[in-house]
């Protein structure tokens, strides 16, 4: 039989291959977080007929003679270039923006773990973020708000809740206007009255009344009138709470003297306020005396109890939980992987990844890190199929099927011619 004829067979079978590679790239075109595959081929070994010899005996030196026996498979590579963004707007899609995998799992104890680009992550009944196919995506859990080294899955508990913070530190900021007149000279302009709310150890709100009185061309006196709790409307304080010293400014509107360790002492049975003594620090140092609108105002930290009633995923991957009272706190942050060889990585099927001998072990990380991509919320990587690419193979493979065909019917036809000899 000629050679010809099983070189052309070798090389119908490979353009086959190829243009499987080519159809399942054209197929995934839409499909999220896709990469590509590219297939090269390579000669398979070529029979030498003659070997090459060397000049001598003044003749000069010849080239082997070889003939090709055929094609065969090269490489089949995944191409891990990024795919385009599709805008969702649905905060549990997220997309790398730059190099890295989400990290996901199917087992208790989070061992076995696959790498995947594609973020179209929902929420299970249990607050668990999974895939379309119920894997757990992995992350870094959070303790009391901060992220921690554990790894588990990220999970949105919809009963989250955060306690109430009492009231520690009152600060006063803003301006007291130098152009009203003294308080002696007249008592109804030369006070300004104003308030802040503050909470006790369970949550619950106080308002704390301030009069500032004007003394002098540059001193203030400060006095703390009332603190009346929301629910009962009484006065908890007992009194009013004169500062020790005034306040003072200089020439240019700057404070020079406040009064120092200034406490609020409160108490109230049943619950705590302030620090470990019941005392609740008073600044005001943030306060200036400008010819400008009177908009000085107390501002108190501390606040009620609250229940989660939604969460967002920041560029980082940390998943924050937003609750009620307006606080937030972070309930755990996205891990990301990466390998020396992402060509290594070897697909499963699902738009899932598994390392290989060859891929390099996992590297784990957080977004936005440490040569991590970042995270983009609301977003989609569409598939990095170039449609354009694709028809041009097609069309290139189609030719070299074809070509390889017209090799196998023309060496029928020689071998026919040859077996026409006997006739």
């Amino acid at each position: 039989m000629m050679r010809s004829m099983y070189s052309g067979v070798s090389g119908l079978r490979v353009h086959q291959n190829k243009m499987d590679v080519i159809g399942n790239n054209i197929a995934n075109v839409n499909t999220i977080g896709y990469k590509r595959s590219t297939m090269t081929f390579q000669e398979v070994f070529s029979q030498v007929i003659r070997g090459a010899s060397a000049p001598q005996d003044g003749r000069g030196g010849t080239n082997p003679q070889q003939v090709g026996l055929g094609v065969n498979i090269g490489a089949i590579n995944t191409i891990h270039t990024k795919g385009p963004a599709q805008r969702t707007d649905n905060p549990e899609d997220l997309m790398i923006d730059g190099e890295g995998f989400f990290v996901v799992s199917d087992d208790t104890n989070f061992e076995n773990r696959f790498y995947t680009r594609a973020g179209n992550f929902t929420l299970d009944r249990d607050g668990n973020l999974v895939t379309a196919d119920g894997y757990k995506v992995l992350g870094y859990l959070a303790e009391d708000g901060e992220i921690t080294s554990n790894v588990g899955g990220i999970r949105v508990n919809r009963s989250e809740t955060v306690p109430a913070t009492t009231t520690k530190n009152i600060e006063v900021r803003g301006n007291l206007d130098s152009r009203i007149p003294i308080v002696t000279e007249d008592p109804e302009k030369g006070i300004h009255i104003t308030d802040t709310i503050i909470k006790d150890s369970l949550g619950n709100s106080y308002k704390v009344n301030f009069r500032f009185e004007k003394t002098g061309v540059k001193t203030w006196q400060v006095t703390i009138v009332n603190v009346i709790d929301q629910a009962s409307k009484e006065d908890i304080l007992g009194g009013e709470v004169v500062m020790q010293d005034p306040l003072e400014f200089d020439d240019y509107g700057k404070l020079i003297n406040a009064p120092e360790g200034e406490v609020l002492p409160l108490n109230k049975e049943g619950v705590r306020f302030g620090d470990a003594d019941g005392n609740i620090t008073i600044d005001f140092s943030k306060l200036t005396q400008y010819a400008n609108d009177m908009d000085a105002k107390p501002h108190a930290d501390g606040n009620s109890s609250g229940k989660i009633e939604g969460y967002a995923i920041d560029d980082k991957g940390v998943v924050v939980g937003i609750f009620t009272n307006g606080e937030r706190k972070a309930l755990g942050q996205l891990m990301l992987a990466k390998f020396d060889n992402s060509m290594g990585l070897q697909k499963i099927g699902g738009n899932f990844f598994v390392d290989t001998r060859n891929s390099g072990e996992p590297q784990y990380g957080k977004a936005a890190n440490s040569g991590y991509g970042a995270i983009a919320p609301g977003t989609l990587e569409m598939s990095n199929v170039d449609l354009s690419m694709e028809f041009t193979e097609m069309i290139t493979t189609q030719r070299g099927f074809q070509a390889n065909s017209r090799i196998i019917t023309t060496s029928d036809e020689m071998l026919q011619e040859l077996v026409n000899m006997k006739r």
